[in-house]
């Protein structure tokens, strides 16, 4: 069909796709977050939801505003930011850590984990609380990462809101929690406040996947359902990251939507446990 002859609802689907680009461009020259090669529905949902809450009309003039004014690109910032997390989340995952994977961290001297995209930090101190019950946690440093500095300063801060406890105490304890999961924190009136010697070995910090180099070798890389907002090629170019990160026989554990399969690394790791998504590295 020739292209003057296209309905108008691909018309204008073209001219939002072009819009979009711009905008990702712009940010990228402007500001240095790539974001260019994630996942496009998720990405689009994201733009009209800024459009609308800066009550603009197109995305055009969304990107006027966010090259002229630094925090309507925050704001923006924020909305491409998952923050989709909880402690303990996915219990059978902290299950079959704790049967497959601590038996090896106990032959190290040392441990050092990576949580790549840690959020508000929830899982983070799960695997704080499952490493002090199996005796790990002092020989341990976790690395806990994200793009996002607000949700970095949450997950520092380990404040979380009291209404969550009841679910969160159902996850620990299914994940094979061996304690009163309320012996971890302490009320206050701001919410829940866990108990600081669960950061002590934490290092919290910016470090963006798309753009940022391997800043350590690690025994253990955490990366759940973060890559499933990315294209395959942004995908490829992460697990390029992850497996230049890992030492030898590191441990690579992906969320429960995301797979090694499909990727160009599979062949580089065998699976620990398929269902939970954790895998070894072997080359």
């Amino acid at each position: 069909m020739d292209q003057l002859t296209l309905p108008n609802h691909d018309k204008r689907d073209d001219l939002e796709k072009l819009e979009i680009y711009l905008l990702l461009e712009g940010i990228y020259l402007k500001y240095g977050y790539d974001y260019r090669d994630y996942a496009y529905p998720s990405i689009r949902r994201r733009v009209w939801h800024r459009v609308h809450g800066e009550k603009l009309t197109t995305i055009s003039s969304l990107l006027d505003k966010v090259l002229h004014d630094s925090t309507c690109f925050e704001r923006l910032i924020a909305d491409f930011s998952i923050n989709v997390t909880e402690m303990f989340r996915d219990s059978l995952f902290f299950k079959a850590f704790k049967e497959n994977v601590v038996p090896l961290l106990k032959t190290y001297p040392s441990i050092r984990i990576w949580h790549a995209g840690c959020s508000t930090g929830e899982e983070v101190y799960s695997m704080a609380i499952l490493l002090h019950e199996v005796g790990l946690y002092d020989k341990t440093k976790i690395y806990a990462t994200d793009i996002n500095t607000n949700v970095l300063k949450t997950a520092k801060n380990g404040c979380f809101s009291l209404e969550h406890m009841k679910k969160y105490t159902n996850n620990y304890l299914q994940a094979g929690g061996e304690q009163a999961f309320s012996d971890y924190y302490k009320v206050t009136d701001a919410g829940v406040k866990f108990h600081s010697y669960l950061t002590e070995n934490v290092v919290f910090a910016q470090h963006n996947l798309v753009t940022d180099r391997s800043f350590n070798e690690f025994h253990v890389i955490l990366c759940r359902n973060v890559l499933i907002y990315f294209n395959k090629d942004l995908q490829n170019k992460v697990h390029n990251l992850f497996y230049n990160s890992l030492g030898k026989f590191g441990v690579l554990c992906l969320g429960n939507k995301e797979s090694l399969n499909y990727t160009s690394y599979y062949k580089l790791y065998e699976e620990i446990s398929s269902s939970q998504k954790i895998y070894k590295k072997t080359k």
